[in-house]
């Protein structure tokens, strides 16, 4: 295989479907032959501070475009994070204030440069040229396309068939997102499967205003989260957040089920398509799927929180989990004589009494290691360790 082709088929892994791959094997080719780099956009609208595993997706495929000559344009739309992104909701979204969207994107920049290479990264805010475009030029962009095309969008199709309000805003967003690659001349847009129309709309607002190029675009699936079924998502509660302490990312990693765990090795690993591949024999012939799960949760952990990190934390978890022994870095509490009901929130291993009442009906509870099915008294001038599950502890020291 030549490294063209060798190159497209790295670019390629775990797609959802490209537009103008030729385009994109010209660019790659010219790059070998000349040395000349292009551009590739990806979008992220600062609309909540916390990242997950979920988000890297598309960081984990700029990475690659990266090897073969691309500079990212990484795009944080803090004027459109003003409107919302109107995909997939039934709802008008509420608006972020500047100064929300100012703090939020903090989180991208800390993390992007992580996966991404800096010497080949540009971070760029869409409210330098969506400020410039002024009145004037957002009536003009509103005139390059129609209410009819725009109804076409599934999801604005489904809310004004049911009824359900549009504000014109959220027509002017795609339009928005659209001129962000007019504006940056992008040889190529990533995004979700969930974007296809507003990234549709950056090749169609290239030709309008006759820029001279048609961005090729990329979309990548929606990663599942840690219940195998529905997308990785904060508000479900199946999410690896990037920010997590290692213990809790590896065990959280190694919790996916064994048959989503190919595709998360397709869409987060570093590892090539043939490293994978004798991965996926080696479980054919037997080798436990737990193992290469292991594998994936270390490499991540690693990503994000340093070289060496991925061991420990794996040693962490067969110290708690296969062996049944307690961890040695247990955060300590002092307390005063008490409940178990209430030790458990003092030490936020339950949110609230009703939760803990539940884990401690439900059997999740140990005191010292001994499961509990009824609320005990901690006693004064005692030391126990309270544990919820396999994975949260905590010791407290009654005054």
């Amino acid at each position: 295989m030549d490294k063209i082709k060798k190159a497209m088929a790295e670019i390629k892994r775990g797609s959802s479907e490209i537009i103008g791959e030729e385009k994109i094997e010209e660019l790659i080719k010219r790059y070998f032959q000349t040395g000349e780099r292009f551009t590739i956009k990806a979008g992220f609208d600062p609309t909540a501070p916390d990242l997950h595993l979920g988000h890297t997706v598309l960081l984990q495929k700029l990475k690659t475009f990266q090897k073969y000559g691309a500079i990212v344009q990484f795009l944080i739309g803090d004027f459109t994070a003003q409107i919302g992104d109107p995909t997939g909701k039934n709802k008008t979204r509420k608006m972020l204030t500047p100064e929300e969207v100012k703090e939020n994107a903090k989180t991208y920049k800390e993390q992007v440069f992580k996966i991404l290479d800096p010497n080949y990264t540009q971070v760029v805010f869409n409210s330098e040229w969506l400020n410039a475009l002024g009145a004037a030029g957002i009536v003009e962009l509103a005139t390059t396309y129609t209410v009819a095309r725009m109804l076409e969008r599934d999801d604005f199709e489904k809310r004004f068939k049911s009824n359900t309000p549009i504000a014109i805003s959220e027509f002017i967003y795609p339009l928005l997102q659209g001129y962000d690659s007019v504006a940056l001349k992008s040889d190529i847009e990533i995004g979700g499967t969930d974007q296809k129309f507003n990234l549709l709309m950056g090749r169609h607002l290239q030709k309008v205003y006759n820029i001279g190029k048609e961005q090729s675009v990329m979309m990548m699936p929606l990663l599942v989260g840690l219940d195998g079924v529905n997308k990785m998502s904060k508000s479900l509660g199946n999410y690896v957040g990037i920010t997590e302490d290692p213990n809790t990312m590896f065990a959280k990693i190694l919790s996916i089920p064994d048959e989503i765990m190919w595709d998360w090795f397709e869409l987060l690993s570093d590892k090539s398509i043939e490293e994978i591949e004798e991965l996926k024999k080696e479980v054919k012939n037997g080798r436990n799927p737990k193992e290469i799960k292991e594998l994936l949760a270390i490499e991540i952990v690693d990503r994000f929180h340093g070289e060496g990190t991925g061991i420990k934390a794996k040693e962490h978890f067969d110290k708690v989990h296969k062996f049944g022994q307690i961890p040695e870095d247990i955060k300590t509490y002092e307390i005063e004589p008490m409940n178990v009901v209430d030790a458990l929130v003092v030490t936020n291993l339950a949110k609230s009494k009703s939760e803990a009442r539940r884990h401690i009906k439900g059997g999740g509870v140990r005191v010292n290691q001994e499961k509990i099915t009824e609320p005990i008294e901690l006693k004064s001038n005692n030391e126990y360790i309270l544990q919820i599950g396999k994975r949260k502890f905590a010791k407290v020291k009654v005054k």
